[in-house]
């Protein structure tokens, strides 16, 4: 029998809370609440949701640049919720980040070809003709020349900054890259080249991604499963095209209708939300979406919503969906 593939990430009931600095004793805001969430080696999976919903927190308690509150993070099957030191230096190769602004991730007193460089050499221990080698295939295989590695960053257009931020990510041969918004900065003709380039790189190298986006349009043409993120919390995960094609959450419908039409003739329904998020000092109580979901019934008040599994790998919040409860 085939032992089925174990998850490269794995995130089990994990919360961040911060200390709220509104001068109140004991308040917390809460950025991520009790989530579990997976990805599997070379594998993408996005998060989508509102600005605040706690998307880029949750991607980062999973690489471990923010410790978690509570619950457990594992990276191949290791425990790396504690890790410390040494401990925790010891894994950073194998996790790495591309941000949202390549400019203000890249050091603009360095080179771009000392950027990428400098992980090799500091981690690795490469030098010389090795080391300008590396850094030349680097460069190539992000769509860079390699007479480009004299440029400071300021002198650099901003896709081929992000170019070089992805060539310092995959210099250590990592298995798992957050990009934290990491096209949202770009020309939209840009945002195409450098998703593109994500997808080469996936596919020559094994990597898995944690891609979080706003641009719905980007994240259905990369990743194979979408988690949509509201007030902490994962309200519907599953596979890409089953998410966009049959959304169950209310949010993930109201998102996805938000999401421009590339056919102008098209016939194209708009739910509109009601009012702003609520502030994760203050949760609603039951469902927290009612406040805004136009379907709400008194249960959501007073309940909070199971988790369900509607159809294969697609998992719902809500009162409204049936299927067969998880977790």
């Amino acid at each position: 029998m085939t032992t089925p593939p174990q998850p490269l990430l794995q995130l089990s009931g994990v919360s961040k809370k911060f200390a709220s600095h509104s001068g109140r004793r004991n308040q917390f805001v809460t950025a991520v609440d009790n989530v579990d969430l997976d990805v599997m080696p070379a594998e993408t999976v996005a998060l989508v949701g509102e600005s605040g919903s706690g998307k880029s927190t949750l991607g980062r308690v999973a690489l471990r640049l923010t410790a978690a509150t509570s619950g457990t993070v594992e990276f191949d099957g290791t425990d790396i919720t504690n890790l410390r030191g040494s401990e925790l230096r010891g894994i950073r190769p194998a996790m790495q980040v591309v941000f949202q602004d390549p400019l203000a991730s890249l050091n603009p007193r360095m080179s771009a070809g000392a950027i990428v460089a400098e992980p090799l050499r500091a981690i690795r221990g490469i030098r010389g003709s090795e080391l300008d080698d590396r850094v030349d295939d680097l460069f190539r295989a992000v769509g860079l020349h390699p007479s480009r590695k004299l440029a400071r960053p300021k002198a650099m257009s901003g896709g081929q900054r992000q170019r070089v931020a992805i060539a310092r990510a995959i210099a250590l041969e990592p298995r798992l890259i957050l990009a934290d918004e990491a096209v949202s900065a770009l020309d939209v003709s840009v945002q195409a080249q450098i998703v593109n380039l994500f997808a080469e790189l996936r596919e020559r190298y094994g990597l898995a991604y944690l891609f979080i986006s706003h641009g719905l349009p980007i994240v259905r043409h990369l990743a194979q499963r979408v988690g949509v993120v509201y007030l902490g919390r994962i309200v519907e995960i599953g596979p890409i095209d089953e998410v966009f094609e049959n959304p169950r959450h209310p949010y993930t419908q109201a998102l996805i209708s938000a999401s421009p039409v590339p056919d102008p003739r098209a016939s194209h329904s708009r739910i509109l939300l009601g009012g702003d998020p609520p502030s994760p000092m203050d949760i609603p109580t039951g469902c927290r979406f009612r406040t805004r979901c136009p379907v709400a019934m008194p249960i959501c008040a007073v309940e909070a919503p199971p988790r369900v599994l509607a159809g294969p790998g697609h998992e719902i919040e809500c009162h409204l969906v049936d299927g067969q409860e998880v977790g």
